[in-house]
């Protein structure tokens, strides 16, 4: 999968290179000279870093959005990001575009344009909110008008029906996929051999109707 992303700060440097690890083509945008600069000596080879303003066609042309998958607007002006994801939708046609949104009062206009808005505020408040319990699954970010989403869970500390086998065994849902482990303070990106042990907050994507059946795949209930 080809993205390309929109800004250089802490956010899209993890971003590329979480996606570049896992073996997808990634090209950055940013205007800000100095970073591009340290994007370069950061980010894994491969990366093709692009020094220009995401909201101009001329630099989204030049970072290849009209053959990339998705487009992330990622940067900490949630106009900017607005106006980049329009741009790649309009001028470029791209089939997915996500921004990242920094006022969760605005949402809704990236919603209602077709952006897949995410907020790391609206997260936050929501897990708050839940008050989840061990075992408890919890809808972090919705895509795609609901139709799927990435949710957590945590592993029991006993009686754990999927503790100490690899993930490759575990049946899992169709349309389910588990993306990462926090394990105390370390996140680890799940593999086909990765072993699920007790306590351990499972990330997964799920097709919403399929969110049920992963909770008991994982807690047994």
């Amino acid at each position: 999968m080809f993205i390309v992303i929109n800004g250089g700060g802490k956010v899209a440097s993890y971003l590329a290179g979480t996606l570049l690890g896992n073996g997808h083509n990634v090209a950055l945008i940013e205007k800000r000279l100095e970073i591009v600069n340290k994007l370069l000596t950061e980010l894994p080879e491969g990366a093709l870093v692009i020094h220009g303003d995401g909201c101009d066609a001329q630099y989204q042309d030049d970072a290849g959005v009209g053959r990339a998958d998705v487009f992330v607007a990622s940067t900490g002006d949630d106009d900017d990001n607005l106006v980049a994801c329009q741009l790649a939708k309009v001028a470029f046609g791209i089939p997915r575009a996500v921004a990242r949104v920094n006022n969760p009062k605005n949402e809704h206009i990236f919603n209602a344009l077709g952006i897949e808005a995410i907020s790391s505020t609206t997260i936050i408040s929501r897990m708050i909110e839940e008050e989840a319990t061990v075992g408890d699954l919890r809808t972090l970010i919705s895509l795609r008008k609901g139709n799927m989403a990435i949710v957590e869970i945590e592993l029991p500390t006993d009686r754990c029906v999927v503790c100490n086998k690899e993930v490759s065994e575990l049946p899992l849902p169709v349309d389910c996929v588990l993306v990462a482990l926090v394990r105390g303070e370390e996140v680890i990106t799940v593999h086909g051999d990765t072993e699920l042990l007790p306590g351990d907050v499972v990330i997964a994507f799920t097709a919403t109707e399929h969110e049920k059946a992963l909770k008991k795949a994982l807690t047994g209930s």
